[in-house]
C-alpha cells in the first residue's frame, strides 16, 4: 500500500522477508537501497504514471542516482512492516533532490538524502516541467 499526505511525503509500506536479512537475522544494509528505489519508484508513480510511459513519452529520459548519503540508525528484522517515506527537498535544474526515511512505526530505521539526476542519451537535461511542478516541495 501506499499513498501522498497532503505535506507531499509519499508513503510505500513493505514487510521484511527472509531474502531482506542477512545470517544474523537482521536486514542486510543493500536491502535498504532496494527498499528506498521502490520508495522513489511509487513517488514517480502517483505523480506521472509508469516511468516506462515516461520514458517513452520523454524521448529516453531515464532518472539515475548520482549521490546517496545514508544513516544506519537502528536495525530492522524479518516479518517487521515498514514505512518508506519519500519527499523532495530541494529541485534544481536537472536533479531532485529527495529525502527518504525507513520506518518501523515511529522509530527511524534509516535516513537517506538522494540525488537523482534526469539523463537523455548519458547527459544530463532538465526535468520536465510537468514532472518539475508536481515535485515542488511545498
Amino acid at each position: 500500500m501506499h499513498k501522498t499526505d497532503p505535506a507531499g511525503i509519499h508513503s510505500l509500506s513493505l514487510r521484511v522477508y527472509y531474502e531482506d536479512t542477512d545470517f544474523s537475522g537482521f536486514v542486510y544494509h543493500a536491502s535498504y537501497l532496494r527498499f528506498m528505489e521502490r520508495g522513489r519508484t511509487e513517488l514517480l508513480r502517483g505523480l506521472a504514471g509508469d516511468q516506462s510511459d515516461l520514458h517513452r513519452e520523454a524521448g529516453g529520459l531515464h532518472f539515475v542516482v548520482r549521490r546517496m548519503v545514508i544513516d544506519y540508525a537502528k536495525p530492522a528484522r524479518m516479518d517487521d512492516l515498514l514505512d518508506v517515506r519519500t519527499w523532495t527537498s530541494e529541485m534544481k535544474g536537472a536533479s531532485m533532490h529527495l529525502a527518504q526515511e525507513v520506518r518501523r512505526a515511529d522509530t527511524l530505521l534509516v535516513k537517506a538524502d538522494v540525488v537523482v539526476a534526469c539523463v537523455r542519451d548519458g547527459r544530463a537535461i532538465r526535468l520536465p516541467d510537468g514532472l518539475r511542478a508536481a515535485l515542488m516541495p511545498g
